[in-house]
């Protein structure tokens, strides 16, 4: 096949368009096209250009050969790369005659992935989900946002679907993915429901209600390939043996034997890194983010980005990505941008508060909104391994505290928060975090070091996006799940650096930030297993 890049059509251009682009590209008849793909359609809506979608296309025709040799010096007329996924290993092959199921721990993204490539290769793996079922948690996760009831093992972190449900739902990552695992991460999501154009479009989301059938649909073809969900089962201890895994213990369950064990805990089981660094898994404290969730009207953000272009139906809502670093050495960036979206209570345990951000499909709720987070290192929190966790965790009770002792967030105008005074009423923006905000002062709520980068960052970004100081956006706190505080590291076969048998996955092991990159990680090591088992 051969890709086109760069081939630049108006946005409202007819269907018909595009072939007759790529037939004018390469100076072909239509009878010459065999077949065409998009492979990414972005847009260009700079203020001073008409505004323009962007394709990569890839296709077949009659004579590739000839016309690849006749474009050999035009860099946008290549051959295409194979994106198309091909499995490592089947269960058939596994030399092991006393063949033991692969066990994974958790089913957010990086479980589901990694549980669904070990039940396409035939090794049918059993998952152990703390949480319940994606609707019967969603149930669970509006109790506390209606009902300030939370429950510590079923909520926006914990459950079928992982934190990943209650997001966005963006599916693209800065990663390396020479293998194109990320086109069988989408493939599968297409598979399961999800919209055809998350294939090619630039920007791919899904959204949490959509998210919902398509969890359930992977989880039921794992399920049809032999493998097992088990829900409400949370470990609570590992058995090891001469540096090897032997087996999960689980709450009230008895013992299950394991050999492979993938950990796809996600960032906020923090008491599943607690039994693992008492078993003497070996794990390292790393980087992460803390700060607070800002919202703008969506409006003043489309205008902003998209200046004549706002409100174009076929753009949709524009989202941005910030970066400023302050005088006192800290990076202060956006985070989780949602556009049309909602804030949202995010805590796993009691008497603590979190917020993140979630957006559905369609992305036309009345406010946009994002992390605006400061960079701290281990340094920051010395202690070892878990001292990050407890970093996180008063932070979170501090939120609790200023948020009145309930699970309202504390919350503070951004004019107000410039000016260093408390707020008192709200302005043009309503948040709309659930169960709702207390407005106060957010001084407190962080480090001094990062009040003081915040405060010089958000100045500096309403150079970038005029209204971003706006006196009446709000600042919601705390936002402290950014990503794991610690990493479980793992060596050159992706197995735990001192325990064989164990292999640390996802954003919980430190190893991923996101769907997409969770996903490809889960299939990684599943891979991985799959191999292992071969080798014995």
């Amino acid at each position: 096949m051969i890709r086109i890049t760069e081939l630049r059509l108006p946005i409202t251009h007819a269907p018909e368009a595009l072939e007759e682009a790529i037939l004018a590209r390469l100076h072909i008849q239509a009878q010459d096209l065999i077949r065409t793909e998009v492979f990414k359609r972005s847009y260009d809506a700079r203020k001073n250009v008409a505004l323009a979608f962007i394709y990569t296309v890839d296709l077949s025709v009659k004579d590739e050969e000839k016309l690849l040799k006749q474009f050999s010096n035009d860099m946008h007329v290549r051959p295409s790369p194979d994106t198309s996924y091909h499995f490592v290993a089947n269960s058939s092959q596994a030399k092991d005659t006393s063949f033991v199921r692969p066990v994974v721990i958790g089913f957010g993204p990086c479980g589901i992935f990694a549980a669904l490539v070990l039940a396409q290769m035939g090794f049918k793996p059993i998952v152990l989900e703390r949480g319940k079922p994606v609707r019967e948690r969603t149930q669970d996760t509006w109790g506390l946002w209606r009902k300030n009831v939370l429950n510590p093992e079923s909520n926006v972190q914990f459950g079928e679907g992982g934190a990943g449900t209650f997001s966005d739902g963006k599916l693209w990552s800065q990663i390396k993915d020479p293998k194109f695992y990320g086109r069988k991460v989408i493939g599968e999501f297409i598979k399961a429901g999800a919209p055809e154009e998350i294939r090619y479009v630039a920007k791919p989301h899904i959204g949490t209600f959509r998210l919902v059938g398509v969890v359930e649909r992977m989880r039921q073809e794992i399920i049809e390939l032999g493998g097992e969900i088990r829900f409400s089962q949370k470990v609570v201890g590992f058995d090891i043996q001469n540096d090897q895994i032997a087996g999960v213990k689980i709450e009230g369950h008895p013992d299950l034997p394991a050999n492979h064990v993938v950990l796809a805990l996600g960032h906020s089981a923090r008491d599943t890194f607690e039994v693992l660094h008492a078993a003497g898994v070996y794990m390292e404290a790393k980087p992460f983010s803390v700060g607070f969730r800002i919202e703008h009207p969506q409006s003043l953000i489309d205008k902003a980005r998209l200046g004549p272009h706002a409100g174009n139906e076929l753009i949709g809502a524009a989202d941005y990505k910030l970066v400023h670093h302050a005088k006192n050495g800290r990076a202060v960036y956006s985070f989780c941008m949602c556009p049309g979206g909602t804030v949202v209570a995010a805590t796993s345990e009691p008497n603590r508060v979190v917020t993140n951000g979630m957006s559905q499909y369609s992305r036309n709720e009345r406010n946009a909104n994002a992390g605006i987070v400061v960079g701290i290192t281990p340094e920051d929190y010395p202690g070892g391994p878990l001292a990050g966790i407890e970093f996180q965790r008063a932070l979170e009770s501090k939120a609790y505290e200023l948020g009145g002792f309930t699970y309202e967030a504390p919350g503070q105008l951004v004019g107000d928060f410039l000016a260093g005074k408390a707020s008192t009423d709200f302005g043009s923006v309503i948040p709309s975090y659930k169960p709702g905000v207390h407005l106060t002062d957010l001084a407190d709520a962080l480090p001094s070091y990062a009040i003081e980068a915040i405060r010089e960052a958000i100045p500096a970004f309403e150079k970038q996006i005029k209204g971003f100081s706006m006196k009446d956006a709000v600042l919601t706190g705390i936002e402290t799940r950014t990503s794991s505080p610690l990493r479980i590291t793992r060596g050159a076969n992706l197995q735990s650096l001192n325990i064989k048998g164990l292999y640390p996955a996802g954003e919980g092991a430190g190893y991923a930030g996101g769907i997409l990159s969770a996903g490809v990680d889960g299939i990684k090591v599943a891979e991985a297993v799959a191999l292992d088992y071969l080798s014995k």
